[in-house]
């Protein structure tokens, strides 16, 4: 490697990454050992907790006629690991695009055990095979819920790594200035999902010039990718842009990477677009890409307003102490009222009154003004956060960290005004700024939490806000709002953004 290629490939903290092949197959070898102990230890509790040790209770438990022997469940776990490892690494559980990120990866390992145990279940029905239900009753949720959990432990160290720069791919962009510096922006936003930027091919190929505004150099022009890639040391060519490459010199292109070492990657002029609306459908040789348009209307609105509904009545009636404690705490503490009443603009751009615990002092409004001279959240030009909010309450500062003041908004999820996940309820002086786009985010109801509240909060800038909820409404799910509950309860605790 030259000694231009080597800096360039060295990482932020100084320590030079492992080649792009090297950190896949390290990786890999990683979960395929703790795969190993995971299935090992379901499949051996297994045989201990359902068989028992003692040969007699093993054939009793197995309807069998007295012949059965440890011996024989021994092969027959054996199998079942060996198989179990196979199956995994068939379905490409441990490849280097699924891992450490997406849910892509959980999906697989998921999809894989119920295929090999019905496989199983198939073979001992057909041949009348004695396979003990305690493999189905035990080992396939144990060792599911094993193998996810080793999982995400190796992702949360894979996202260490990858935030210091390491066991990344290292990535070549090629295309105009204009979408090249896009996407090495969206791609910085997000370094856990693994591509670090070491070089950009723009039109004007200047090689001693940086991508504005970054400290991403100019590697060469889009006629010179090749030299280029030996001078980054990248593994991972990106096309920002198709113009400047005809159809023919893309594949070419392809055609002169390093099988299994260097990668191409397309980036589609489309962004914020959430997996399932994508499907991608070869045509005549042409990867077309068909995004469904998304819908708000139907069964999808009416099953998440009956899931807004039974959720909200059942935590008011868990809460229900909670709420009146808060209550009685606010109404004592200081003077003023219990609840803080807001309006907000809702559906369609309805608006409602949003209920809140009072966290501040009763002359809070009339004091806004002020305070809105003197500062503005850093990055923020339309919403007004104060970290140190003079009006806030001592006991609205402990609501306010964990939350607890937004618990009333409940009742608005009951009455229908709200939503439990949802974009953040603006208030009418934030509509009024808006560009005519940001308008979709009324298409739905706005939440108690959402992307919003489980990406930082306060500490977010406007233009990452409207982005968060935009990308809610167009890409919305069911399974997509139980993730964001399950994300919202550690945002809470972890309070960032707060306040």
């Amino acid at each position: 490697m030259t000694r231009e290629a080597e800096t360039a490939a060295t990482s932020r903290d100084g320590a030079l990454p492992l080649r792009g092949s090297d950190w896949r197959m390290g990786y890999a070898l990683r979960l395929m050992v703790s795969d190993l102990i995971a299935i090992s230890i379901a499949t051996v509790v297994t045989q201990i907790v359902w068989l028992g040790l003692d040969l007699a209770d093993a054939a009793q438990f197995a309807g069998g006629n007295g012949n059965v022997s440890l011996g024989t469940y021994s092969v027959i776990s054996v199998i079942v690991i060996l198989s179990w490892m196979v199956v995994l690494g068939v379905y490409g559980s441990r490849g280097d695009r699924v891992v450490g990120t997406g849910t892509t990866e959980y999906k697989i390992i998921v999809d894989a055990t119920l295929r090999l145990f019905g496989l199983f279940a198939i073979i001992a029905f057909l041949f009348q095979i004695d396979f003990s239900r305690g493999y189905f009753i035990i080992a396939l949720p144990l060792g599911a819920l094993a193998l996810l959990f080793s999982r995400v432990t190796w992702r949360r160290w894979l996202k260490g790594k990858r935030r210091r720069g390491e066991y990344s791919a290292s990535v070549l962009l090629v295309g105009s200035e204009v979408t090249a510096l896009h996407t090495a922006k969206e791609l910085a936003r997000h370094p856990e999902a693994g591509y670090r930027v070491v070089g950009a091919c723009i039109p004007s190929g200047m090689v001693a010039d940086y991508l504005p505004g970054t400290d991403i150099p100019v590697a060469g022009s889009v006629e010179l990718i090749g030299p280029a890639l030996e001078a980054t040391g990248a593994d991972t060519v990106v096309i920002t842009s198709s113009d400047e490459l005809s159809p023919a010199r893309i594949r070419e292109l392809s055609w002169s990477l390093e099988p299994g070492r260097q990668h191409l990657v397309v980036a589609p002029s489309l962004t914020d677009i959430g997996g399932p609306r994508l499907h991608t459908r070869p045509v005549a040789g042409l990867p077309l890409i068909h995004v469904e348009t998304p819908r708000y209307e139907g069964f999808k609105r009416y099953q998440k307003r009956l899931f807004d509904v039974m959720s909200s009545a059942l935590l008011i009636a868990l809460l229900g102490p909670v709420l009146l404690g808060i209550a009685m705490i606010v109404r004592l503490s200081t003077p003023g009222g219990v609840f803080f009443r807001q309006e907000r603009v809702g559906l369609d751009g309805t608006h409602f009154d949003m209920l809140k615990f009072r966290s501040m002092v009763p002359n809070a409004e009339a004091l806004l003004a002020g305070l809105e001279q003197e500062e503005r959240s850093e990055g923020n030009s339309i919403l007004f956060k104060m970290k140190d909010d003079p009006r806030v309450t001592p006991i609205g500062k402990v609501l306010r960290r964990y939350s607890l003041d937004e618990l009333p908004q409940l009742f608005n999820v009951f009455r229908g005004e709200m939503s439990l996940i949802g974009p953040r309820p603006p208030l009418q002086k934030e509509v009024d700024l808006y560009e005519s786009h940001v308008h979709r985010r009324f298409l739905m109801k706005p939440g108690i939490t959402g992307l919003w509240q489980v990406s930082g909060r306060s500490d977010l800038s406007w233009e990452d806000s409207v982005r968060l909820d935009l990308y809610y409404v167009e890409n919305w799910s069911m399974v997509g709002d139980f993730v964001i509950l399950m994300k919202t309860a550690r945002a809470v605790v972890g309070s960032s953004g707060a306040y």
